[in-house]
């Protein structure tokens, strides 16, 4: 399923990318090499199969570069492809264009990598009624694209910030004075619109959590015979995520204890970026 990111949460991004590489006097070798006003034609194209992502990331530092660059056909985000797949045609200054190479090649590998690794955990679980989701451990500053990513790949988004959701972890429980106590403190504390959740570690802590009422409770670190209890004591009655030592060998044993949710920081802390290139047709 195609999906899109606005221009408008990209644009600082590829902005710092390119002013970074930049630095203070541009592309001194494209300067030195390549006569003014040359046009040159190229192609972004996958070295590997995958799935893409941040195709906008391309455009948009082409564009920065070069406003009058065109862009032809091209795939569009969640697009699952084939080594050799030319993902998008580009003609453009050539200084502009090489200027714009790294920043976008850096990007589009790296969106491409987590999208396509996160379609190799929902394979992995199809069939088992479990959604693959991501967490917050991505790289500063990339945290949306990187989220974007993985929803290219089939996975779900957590929160994104520590604004958006209340995520009760063991030291707030420490802090607080029990699991009860801070689900309790948590609901007096926020809207109706609020989700609350909290991490567990131990299966006795469960009837406390379930006792105050929590839209989500997380299993952390919990073996396969605890998961499969907890999902038999709840019945249903809360949405359960697992989560911790997830990898993909795991992924499906855990998926079919009945969990709802399992998260992997995997997804966007230990993606490879895919092999992709910029050729001269």
């Amino acid at each position: 399923m195609s999906r899109v990111l606005p221009d408008l949460v990209i644009e600082p991004v590829i902005r710092a990318a390119l002013a970074e590489d930049l630095g203070r006097a541009g592309d001194v070798t494209a300067q030195a090499c390549i006569a003014p006003g040359t046009r040159m034609s190229a192609v972004f194209a996958a070295r590997k199969p995958g799935v893409l992502a941040g195709i906008a990331c391309v455009r948009l530092a082409v564009r920065a570069m070069d406003a009058d660059a065109r862009l032809g056909p091209c795939h569009v985000d969640g697009d699952a492809f084939e080594a050799g797949a030319v993902l998008v045609e580009v003609e453009a200054d050539a200084r502009a264009l090489l200027a714009a190479e790294r920043t976008a090649l850096n990007l589009l590998g790296r969106l491409c990598g987590i999208a396509t690794l996160t379609r190799d955990y929902a394979r992995a679980v199809q069939g088992t009624g479990a959604t693959i989701t991501d967490t917050r451990k991505t790289t500063p500053g990339l945290r949306a694209l990187e989220k974007h990513a993985v929803a290219c790949g089939g996975g779900v988004n957590h929160r994104f910030g520590l604004d958006d959701a209340i995520l009760i972890k063991d030291n707030h429980v420490a802090l607080a004075g029990g699991v009860g106590e801070a689900i309790r403190r948590a609901r007096a504390a926020v809207g109706h619109l609020m989700k609350v959740e909290v991490e567990i570690d131990r299966l006795d802590q469960l009837d406390a959590a379930l006792a105050a009422g929590p839209d989500v409770i997380m299993l952390d670190n919990f073996g396969l015979d605890d998961l499969r209890s907890a999902v038999a004591h709840t019945r249903g009655r809360v949405v359960l995520e697992a989560s911790g030592g997830v990898n993909l060998s795991t992924v499906r044993a855990i998926a079919e204890t009945g969990v709802n949710v399992i998260s992997v920081g995997a997804l966007t802390h230990s993606a490879a970026s895919l092999d992709v290139g910029l050729d001269v047709v």
